[in-house]
């Protein structure tokens, strides 16, 4: 090694393939590792490249909110001139790089220059002696309508949203090929019975007997009535000729089968009549 050059006289072996071939100048770039001594010559860099973005606001109300909150000040008695200059900082920022943006936030700043010259000046009174009102009040009204905006326009943002934060469940349920028929509601029963019992006091006569009635007989009665019939009128499962009793019986029996399910009490619509038949379900196909 030369003592008076610190360059090595005789490089360690493998250096030479580390080593750039161009060695009279330093590199500009490195490109994936490997160093890039001359720019390509087609190499276009758009003027946005480089831009440095800055903290984006909805608009002059939003940056002159930004600045009283960040720094603690009361919004009720506003610095204007601490304001004021660090608004104009930020405008000049933005004016530079997008003129038609900074056009609404230059007439915020004249508005705030505007304000700060009213509280130099002496404050006048009104014709009725009472004080002036302070130049920044409307300034603050603004403020405060804003923040409030703000505020509740962020509440709604953080609610969930469909489409958002959740999506609606969708299930396809494969219907039966049996057609279902509306339920029969108890009111519609309890009125097709009292039109049984007053057809059957236009017709009962007068006797004096004592039968035993058996309900477990009449459910075989009503289901032997059912039996080969697709749908049965309910009025014409009752003999209104046999008297009260038993009406009462066959009626008991059939709020036992439909009980037990043996039965089903259907109709067509509301109001319509009511139809009675047997219950069974329909068998799978192979």
């Amino acid at each position: 090694m030369n003592p008076d050059n610190p360059v090595l006289d005789d490089p360690p072996e493998g250096l030479d393939e580390v080593l750039p071939e161009v060695v009279d100048h330093v590199a500009v770039a490195r490109l994936y590792g490997e160093p890039l001594f001359d720019l390509p010559r087609d190499l276009y860099i758009p003027p946005d490249a480089l831009r440095v973005f800055l903290e984006a606001f909805e608009g002059p109300l939003d940056l002159l909110l930004y600045l009283i909150r960040k720094q603690n000040f009361n919004i009720l008695d506003i610095p204007m001139a601490a304001v004021t200059r660090q608004y104009l900082s930020y405008v000049d920022e933005i004016r530079a790089s997008n003129l038609e943006l900074a056009a609404e936030y230059l007439l915020m700043a004249a508005m705030l220059i505007e304000i700060k010259s009213r509280m130099l000046l002496p404050p006048k009174k009104t014709a009725d002696g009472e004080e002036a009102e302070d130049p920044r009040a409307e300034l603050v009204r603004r403020l405060l309508e804003y923040e409030q905006m703000k505020i509740a326009a962020q509440r709604l943002a953080d609610m969930p949203q469909y489409g958002r934060d959740f999506l609606r469940a969708q299930v396809y349920v494969e219907q039966a090929l049996v057609p279902r028929f509306p339920d029969v509601s108890v009111l519609d029963l309890q009125s097709a019975w009292r039109d049984i019992l007053k057809r059957a006091k236009l017709v009962q006569h007068h006797r004096i007997s004592r039968e035993e009635l058996s309900v477990r007989e009449h459910m075989s009665i009503v289901l032997r009535k059912l039996q080969g019939r697709k749908f049965v009128e309910f009025a014409d499962l009752f003999d209104v000729t046999q008297g009260t009793p038993l009406l009462v019986v066959t009626f008991i029996a059939m709020l036992e089968l439909a009980k037990e399910t043996l039965i089903e009490l259907t109709q067509a619509e509301a109001f319509a009549p009511i139809y009675v038949r047997l219950a069974y379900t329909p068998s799978d196909t192979p």
